[in-house]
């Protein structure tokens, strides 16, 4: 045997133990399998790589499962790995699968039966990554760093289909599909930006008309014109940021989609103006974008925003014509140079043959002109 390695690995020697010591490593080994076993029964392992695992606290009586759609309510609490809690909630409410709590979270919820006790470690990835959190907002009581673990522990009280009477009411309507924007807002600001606009999309649906669209006029709960109007101007809000979060992810058709939208109803909103122009630029209009941008100046004078970003479109701009001039200066140099070696072929070929003509006289008359002195010298 390799000393060095066996002293530098996990590799027990046990050729000295004698028959005694080596039954009781056996017992305590077959016992320690027994207790990992019960733990990994109790463990789940959700995504399969250790980020994201359930452990079983209580276990639950009952057979109703949280579903995704469904509004459940919790008491959960969430720790860091040195025991700091960061997070407490009592009676919580939460839509599962719309991200009203961190992705991590919101992913097991669905796993959980009514009455269920659960610890839910959450790798920084689901939790809040990079970015970490500030102390005393509305999800945090203190700090959580960048990369941090978080450990919550969770216990689900209830969980109901959402009431489809209900949401046609205008008031509720109204209520949730404003939570869901803020809380896509919430999503935008740490750079989630898919994730923002997939709770967009589920603002849409409580602000949208019940039929298929708010602009019909048409509701089952027979909304007033006033309703529908206030429902409408929300919407468009939820548009414009819709397409501010297409336009970070590069999905230019998406956002253009999204900001007609808005100016269908609303031809001189500067925002969606402003958002439109960017789009533009990005799918190489800058005379477009321009267009649009001093438009959306003109609405709002004061924009910083606005005029800076038109300034760096009208540069943008000069240095394009610059360049296609510069560029059509070239390729007419080229035409001319080219035109000119032609005509000098053309000059070529034309006084080849006069050339020719012009040396046979030559030769003749000086052919002429020796004969003549010959002969004179002669005689």
């Amino acid at each position: 045997m390799d000393t060095e390695k066996s002293s530098n690995s996990s590799f027990e020697d046990l050729t000295n133990l004698n028959e005694n010591d080596i039954k009781d490593l056996k017992e305590n080994a077959q016992e320690d399998k027994v207790s990992n076993s019960e733990i990994e029964d109790d463990i789940l392992d959700i995504l399969g790589n250790g980020q994201l695992t359930k452990k079983t606290l209580v276990k639950s009586s009952s057979d109703v499962k949280a579903q995704r759609g469904h509004i459940i309510k919790m008491n959960y609490v969430g720790k860091l790995e040195d025991g700091t809690i960061v997070e407490e909630q009592q009676n919580y409410e939460v839509q599962v699968g719309d991200f009203d709590v961190v992705q991590g979270l919101d992913m097991t919820l669905a796993l959980m039966s009514v009455g269920e006790k659960a610890e839910i470690s959450v790798d920084p990835r689901f939790a809040y990554g990079s970015i970490g959190l500030k102390a005393g907002t509305k999800y945090s009581i203190a700090a959580i760093p960048p990369d941090a673990k978080i450990i919550y522990t969770v216990e689900l009280l209830d969980t109901r289909e959402e009431d489809e009477e209900s949401i046609k009411l205008f008031e509720v309507r109204k209520k949730i599909g404003n939570q869901k924007r803020e809380r896509a807002n919430w999503w935008y600001n740490r750079n989630e930006f898919n994730i923002a606009i997939q709770i967009y999309r589920r603002a849409l649906e409580y602000l949208d008309d019940i039929n298929g669209g708010i602009t019909d006029g048409v509701t089952d709960a027979e909304l007033s014109n006033s309703e529908l109007q206030e429902l409408l101007e929300d919407r468009l809000i939820v548009y414009n940021n819709l397409a501010m979060s297409q336009i970070k992810i590069s999905a230019y058709d998406a956002a253009l989609k999204s900001v007609e939208t808005v100016l269908r109803c609303q031809p001189n909103n500067s925002k969606a103006l402003f958002r439109k122009g960017k789009i533009l630029d990005a799918k190489g209009d800058t005379k477009g974008a321009i267009s649009l941008l001093q438009k959306a100046a003109t609405l709002e004078p004061e924009s910083k925003t606005i005029q800076q970003e038109l300034a760096k479109l009208i540069i943008k701009s000069r240095r394009e014509e610059r360049n296609e001039k510069i560029m059509y200066q070239k390729m007419l140099g080229r035409a001319k140079k080219l035109e000119q070696n032609n005509t000098s072929n053309k000059q070529v070929s034309t006084d080849l043959p006069k050339l020719k003509l012009l040396g046979y006289l030559m030769g003749s008359i000086l052919i002429g002109v020796a004969g003549v002195a010959m002969y004179r010298y002669k005689y």
